[in-house]
């Protein structure tokens, strides 16, 4: 039996503000309890709701050098769904009415302590890491502590560590001086091998430096961060560890994601019998959202914050085009004021064609997977992306660009050798995209049965948590050789 500890800075159901929150709720529980313990340590946030704050008890409380002061750290713990879970709790650093907060430098100091008192928490626990997989930057300073104070301690010998890195632009800079000084590291640290980069200090390049293994949320965002255009600075160092980088791509809840039992639905159905129901959604969205009330329009969904990164501007480019098409869009998402506002132009342009919908609704969100004929996601880069899975798990095909976990998971149709599950184009560009879109019409329109089998192939797909955390555990094992499976 293996002890696997996961350190992150939100996780499902207890906090989230994005894709990190769902990982770190979900893999855990996929994990083969048979071969591998894991448990999980997240900050005891004041903004956690009273009834998950209530699933908690206190476990003891102690006080730890930290930042020139004897600092207070509480210890709660609560087990969801067969996990263990620990909370740091200091209202000082924890006690804010949100997740994160706007001020750079606190950030840092809030997620160093989280850092040290999630080491130093570990023998109070009695809970001994074979392994400790850490998320993004919050958490980048565990691999360096473990190297440094703790690396003395009988209890922390031989523990390796592991890096996910969610997002890159996200990388905890500061000054060296203000982060020597919290973080209690002498200088030794503070140089360009290390935890320096471009003059200040990087908590995330911290990690990447002295974790044992990386990983990332596809195969294809693990080869592109090694370019400068897609490396945000760390380029340089992640080509020097490419042998520790692997990409795994995330999985969905395929429980909360299920059109036969979708909830949100009108009418559920399955890889089937979607040819006769799944139409009926689309006319019950149609009314709803006050579009022509019509079977045969091919409608396209977006579900997304409005934003360049997300490949808005191509979208901006071609909008008037598109809808020259005989085509429905519909848009679900808040984001940069310039694509709200032109989506509201082209519904008002359009009316009957163009649904805009800038606020978000799960509810709304769920009815478009479920009605929409396609799902357009033209990123400009996009780690892993969920929305594509959705898509493909209710039918729904996706028309994607090439980038990330949206080329590892959308396989794009191949009219020759009857292969894909979606469409998809390779160049940042607005017709190149618009071309694409075409031809998926085209498809839609002159081969219902060549469409109908692109989408048998794409319910049939298993983007589950089971299939990522099969991946997980053979890099567990692979960390950790004296693994034993008897």
């Amino acid at each position: 039996m293996k002890n696997i500890l996961f350190v992150a800075s939100e996780g499902v159901p207890f906090v989230k503000t994005g894709g990190l929150a769902d990982v770190v709720g979900s893999l855990p529980k996929c994990i083969d309890k048979k071969y591998f313990d894991v448990r999980v340590i997240l900050p005891k946030y004041a903004c956690i709701k009273q009834e998950l704050k209530d699933k908690m008890e206190y476990v003891t409380h102690f006080y730890m050098d930290f930042h020139w002061k004897n600092e207070y750290v509480g210890v709660m713990k609560a087990e969801v769904e067969g996990v263990k879970y620990y909370f740091i709790d200091d209202e000082m650093y924890f006690g804010g009415p949100t997740v994160y907060g706007n001020d750079p430098l606190y950030e840092i100091e809030r997620y160093a302590y989280f850092c040290k008192a999630a080491l130093s928490v570990l023998p109070v626990i009695d809970f001994h890491p074979d392994l400790i997989h850490c998320h993004d930057w919050q958490t980048g300073l565990i691999p360096v502590y473990l190297k440094e104070r703790f690396a003395g301690g009988e209890f922390y010998r031989g523990i390796k560590t592991v890096m996910t890195i969610h997002n890159l632009k996200f990388q905890g800079k500061w000054s060296v001086k203000a982060v020597m000084d919290i973080t209690g590291l002498p200088g030794y640290y503070f140089t360009s091998d290390k935890l320096e980069a471009y003059k200040d200090a990087n908590l995330l390049k911290g990690g990447l430096v002295y974790a044992d293994a990386i990983t990332t949320v596809s195969a294809t965002y693990a080869q592109e961060i090694r370019t400068s255009f897609y490396g945000e600075g760390l380029d340089g160092l992640l080509n020097a560890r490419a042998g520790d980088l692997r990409g795994i791509v995330n999985g969905i809840d395929t429980d909360d994601f299920n059109p036969e039992t979708d909830k949100y639905l009108k009418y559920p159905y399955n890889a089937i019998n979607f040819r006769k129901e799944k139409v009926k959604n689309k006319k019950a969205l149609q009314e709803e959202l006050g579009l022509d009330v019509n079977e045969k329009t091919m409608m396209i969904g977006l579900v997304s914050r409005l934003t360049d990164q997300k490949g808005f501007d191509l979208i901006a480019y071609v909008m008037d085009e598109l809808c020259q098409d005989d085509v429905q869009i519909v848009v679900l998402g808040t984001g940069e004021e310039q694509y709200e506002n032109m989506f509201r132009h082209f519904d008002w342009k359009y009316s009957g064609r163009v649904s805009a919908n800038i606020y978000y609704s799960d509810e709304l969100s769920h009815k478009i997977y479920g009605s929409c004929d396609a799902f357009l996601m033209p990123s400009l880069f996009e780690p892993c992306g969920l929305s594509q899975l959705m898509a493909l798990r209710y039918g729904t095909v996706p028309i994607v660009r090439e980038t990330g976990g949206l080329k590892d998971t959308v396989e794009p149709y191949n009219e020759y050798e009857n292969k894909g599950t979606g469409f998809s184009f390779v160049n940042y560009n607005a017709h190149e995209m618009l071309a694409t879109i075409r031809y998926a019409e085209h498809v839609y329109y002159d081969n219902k049965r060549e469409w109908n089998k692109i989408i048998d192939r794409g319910m049939a797909a298993d983007f589950s948590w089971q299939a990522s955390a099969a991946k997980y555990q053979e890099m567990y094992m692979w960390l950790c050789p004296d693994y034993d499976a008897k």
